[in-house]
This record gives structure tokens, C-alpha cells and sequence, in this order.
């Protein structure tokens, strides 16, 4: 297959996800200033009556596309291409320039260098979507859409993220609780900085099945020896689930995360004194 340049900066669904990503090194850092930036300017860069918009809806409508058969994923890739035509290529054009000049202007040139997890699958759709690419490789291309799109296989992997903002979260918590997070406490972070690509979902997911995790261990503890001789121990762990049943009227958010990362850390300490 011929290989084709692809131009990140032409590409909308692209342009997206490197605010997605920077959004979350802003919400990591605490940066409020730069982070509330950041939401105006993908706000209004996306607006539903936008092209970038209307571009982004078609790349997705291909790349979050699973486990559907052969015919299906055919027809949402011919669909997908019809209405790329229709766009209006000169509007679409201006509105990533002035995109890519706001982000130059806010963040900087290695903004376009952050890792981008689907990456290779919108360079695909990318290719299928520019003329100049030959019809043998657009139809490999396709091919290989098709085969990802009407996959059966269940995936369960956590969505990478950004090696610099992952290593950062981490030293963080290292450094305030003085050894190496948990399985359990890397997998909500990871979570955390998907949340920012598929709206929260799979955060509150994980999250509603973890609290009652954490709740039923906690509640466990209550019969030890320790608690019963220590009141103080007791009360302390009484109001850790109060904390947990809070959640239930909580939006997950940057300051819930934290709090449940030190709540398994206490729940998994609980767990070994017993042990």
C-alpha cells in the first residue's frame, strides 16, 4: 500500500482529541485558568452547526463503531464518505486554521505531539476521505475498517494516556502517600483520563462497582478486634462511608478520584493488618 502523509492538522477528529488531552494535563495540574480556556475554545470550535463538528460526528461514527456484521459496517463507511462530500470543504478548512492558530496562541507546537490513542484508526478514515489517495489503498483501507468495525472480539483495555501526565499523577501520589499506587488505583486513573474521551462513562461504571467494593470491606472490618477496642478507629471508618455514600449525589470529578484513591489505600492497609 502506497504510503500517504497525513496531515494531523487537517483533520478534526485529531484536532479534538489534542484538547481532550491537553484539557486533562490542566485538570491533573490544577491549572483552573488554562482548564476553563481550554473548554470555552472546544466549545466553541465544535459548535453542532460547525464543520469541525459535523467532521468529527463522521469520524467517529466509523472508529466507535464495534462488534457489528460485515453489511452494517459497509453501509456506515459508504454513509460516512457520502456525507464527507457534502461538507463544506472551504468553511471546514478556515475553521481548522483558526483552530490550529488558538491552540499555537494558548498551549503550543508540542501540543500536536500528544499521544493520541486511535490515532492510526482516524489516519485511516483520514485516507478514505481524501481524493488523492488511490483506489487500491482506499479499498485496502476500507477493508481494514470493515474487519475492526464487525470485530467480535470483547476488548477490555484501559485507554493509554499521556505518558508525561500518567507519570506526573503518579509521582504525586507516590510522593504524598510514600509507596507504589495499587493495580486498583492505577486502573481508576486510568479511567479518570479516559472519562475525558468517552464523557464519563466507563468512569462512573468502574466507579459504582468499586464504592461498593470499598463499602463492603469496610464493613467487614467492623467485626475485627481492632475496631472493637478502638472507638476512634471505628468513627474513622463510619465516616469513610459516609464519604462513599456521598458519591451517590456526586458528579465524579478530579477531587472524588483522589478521595477514592486514598480509600482503597486504607481499605488495602485494613486488609493486610488483618491478614
Amino acid at each position: 500500500m502506497a504510503k500517504f502523509k497525513h496531515n494531523k492538522k487537517r483533520n478534526s477528529a485529531f484536532l479534538y482529541e489534542v484538547l481532550i488531552q491537553e484539557l486533562t494535563k490542566s485538570v491533573l495540574s490544577n491549572n483552573k485558568e488554562l482548564q476553563n480556556k481550554i473548554v470555552v475554545l472546544v466549545k466553541e470550535s465544535f459548535l453542532p452547526n460547525s464543520m469541525m463538528y459535523k467532521e468529527l460526528k463522521l469520524y467517529r461514527a466509523v472508529t466507535h463503531t464495534k462488534n457489528v456484521n460485515i453489511l452494517t459496517a459497509e453501509k456506515i463507511i459508504n454513509e460516512v464518505k457520502f456525507r464527507h462530500r457534502e461538507l463544506d470543504k472551504k468553511v471546514l478548512l478556515f475553521e481548522q486554521n483558526k483552530l490550529v492558530r488558538k491552540i499555537h496562541k494558548l498551549l503550543s507546537d508540542s501540543s500536536f505531539a500528544n499521544f493520541v490513542p486511535n490515532y492510526k484508526a482516524l489516519a485511516s478514515v483520514a485516507q478514505i476521505f481524501n481524493n488523492k489517495v488511490s483506489i487500491k489503498s482506499k479499498i485496502l483501507l476500507e477493508n481494514e475498517l470493515v474487519d475492526k468495525m464487525s470485530s467480535q472480539e470483547k476488548e477490555d483495555k484501559m485507554v493509554p494516556m499521556d505518558n508525561i501526565v500518567y507519570k506526573s499523577f503518579v509521582k504525586r501520589f507516590n510522593e504524598e502517600y510514600g509507596s507504589k499506587l495499587l493495580q486498583e488505583q492505577k486502573f481508576l486513573l486510568n479511567k479518570f483520563i479516559a472519562s475525558f474521551h468517552n464523557n464519563g462513562i466507563e468512569l462512573k461504571a468502574y466507579l459504582n462497582e468499586e464504592v461498593g467494593r470499598l463499602k463492603k470491606e469496610l464493613n467487614k472490618s467492623f467485626s475485627k478486634e481492632e475496631f472493637l477496642t478502638d472507638p476512634q478507629m471505628l468513627e474513622n471508618a463510619r465516616k469513610v462511608l459516609k464519604t462513599l455514600d456521598s458519591y451517590r449525589s456526586r458528579k465524579p470529578d478530579k477531587a472524588m478520584v483522589e478521595e477514592v484513591i486514598k480509600i482503597q489505600g486504607l481499605v488495602t492497609e485494613i486488609k493486610s493488618d488483618a491478614n
